[in-house]
């Protein structure tokens, strides 16, 4: 059967998240339907992680294999000809048949925008705060993440992960105008890590945290920081990497941000 990768954009804001499910719009779901549309028949769709709904992608990766067999280029146009205009296929290319999205994957990047001021066509895309933030103590917040540690403290305890320990490989903030960027990469993450992350991050930008308490959720299995989640809104799947592939470069805003 032929199988295909897939790159894919989407504004999650309308869907109750990546993954399919029997009474909900998700992104994967409005996929299928569209190559079902399109082929005839039920293909396979698996995607390399699942996002939360309201959370937003910049480039997806799926599979999709079927018993039919077109061009990537026709493939990605006609896909793109009945999918709502908020769900993107970026790029079609013909996979190897062992080709696994998810496990394949050696590492993901998410980034989540922090606006310091209110803007009234940005909302979907961001956490708009309205209290003073110590960006350089941020800074120094972030660079405490890289290593290997135990973040159940910042996972969804309903999740389904037999290990909370991750190795976070890359973590960035920055200023970028009126916006606070936060970039995070790890081979995985864990149920709303990132915005959990995020929210203890802004808590300690407010002064209301301090770094030795970061340090301690991070030590401690039993800490509860869910009361610092971050709403979804400010968050992209930025990248997934497969091996060879290079890590994202410069952290800027999502592109509609740029100037």
């Amino acid at each position: 059967m032929p199988k295909w990768k897939l790159v894919i954009e989407y504004q999650g804001t309308r869907y109750r998240g990546w993954q399919e499910q029997a009474n909900a719009r998700t992104v994967q779901g409005e996929l299928r339907k569209a190559a079902e549309t399109l082929l005839g028949e039920r293909p396979e769709i698996v995607g390399a992680g699942r996002t939360d709904a309201g959370v937003h992608a910049l480039k997806q990766v799926a599979y999709l294999r079927a018993h039919d067999s077109l061009p990537a280029a026709k493939l990605r146009r006609e896909l793109n000809d009945v999918l709502p205009a908020d769900i993107n296929i970026l790029d079609v290319a013909e996979a190897p048949p062992r080709f696994h999205a998810r496990h394949d994957a050696v590492e993901r990047f998410y980034l989540y925008q922090v606006s310091t001021q209110r803007r009234a066509f940005a909302k979907p895309f961001v956490w708009w705060v309205k209290d003073s933030l110590a960006v350089e103590t941020m800074k120094a917040a972030a660079s405490l993440l890289p290593g290997r540690h135990d973040f159940s403290a910042f996972c969804d305890k309903g999740g389904t992960d037999v290990s909370t320990l991750v190795e976070v490989s890359h973590s960035e903030l920055a200023r970028h105008g009126d916006l606070i960027l936060f970039r995070i990469g790890a081979s995985h993450f864990l149920w709303k890590m990132v915005r959990r992350i995020v929210g203890v991050l802004v808590e300690i930008g407010r002064g209301n945290l301090s770094l030795n308490d970061l340090g301690e959720f991070m030590a401690d299995s039993t800490a509860q920081v869910a009361e610092w989640t971050a709403p979804p809104s400010g968050l992209f799947l930025e990248a997934v990497l497969y091996e060879g592939d290079k890590a994202p470069g410069e952290l800027l805003p999502a592109f509609f941000f740029r100037h």
